[in-house]
């Protein structure tokens, strides 16, 4: 576990074959399906933007906000959204953004997944440790949600 604050790191091998995990993440249908959202497109592609719903019961009314980044088939694919931007009443668009990215690399038994979030020493003081912890227990549970789909598939 990493002490910075302006970045999470984590990792998990999951046990599928890149290019599985690879679906998992880019495949619209399929990422709605396990991080629980409801984004509308087809496919993750360099310079789209995706928005949508929260799916987790009790959340439905949070929506989502990301713009890709990089998309590197089988190697790295991330994003730019406003962390933790869960108030209704407050316009986010003005503050600076944190990057996610997903990086694949070959393992023993699957694929080492890694996700890492930077750029919440940008966020504003009034939310920075907030988002930081949110998402910090976000990604834990989001590595988990992605191991059983791709297990179950």
């Amino acid at each position: 576990m990493n002490t910075s604050t302006d970045r999470i790191e984590r990792k998990i091998v999951l046990k599928a074959t890149r290019a599985r995990v690879w679906r998992a993440l880019t495949n619209i249908d399929e990422f709605n399906s396990w991080f629980g959202v409801r984004l509308k497109g087809k496919q993750f592609a360099a310079g789209e933007r995706f928005t949508g719903n929260v799916t987790y019961p009790g959340y439905e009314h949070f929506s989502m906000d990301l713009t890709i980044e990089q998309c590197e088939p089988e190697k790295q694919l991330s994003w730019r959204w406003h962390p933790n931007a869960i108030d209704a009443q407050r316009d986010y668009s003005g503050e600076p953004t944190s990057l996610v990215e997903f990086r694949l690399e070959d393992a023993v038994g699957g694929t080492l997944l890694t996700v890492v979030e930077s750029g919440f020493d940008q966020i504003p003081p009034d939310r920075r440790l907030q988002a930081f912890r949110s998402n910090t227990e976000g990604w834990e549970i989001q590595l988990q949600n992605i191991a059983k789909h791709v297990a179950a598939s």
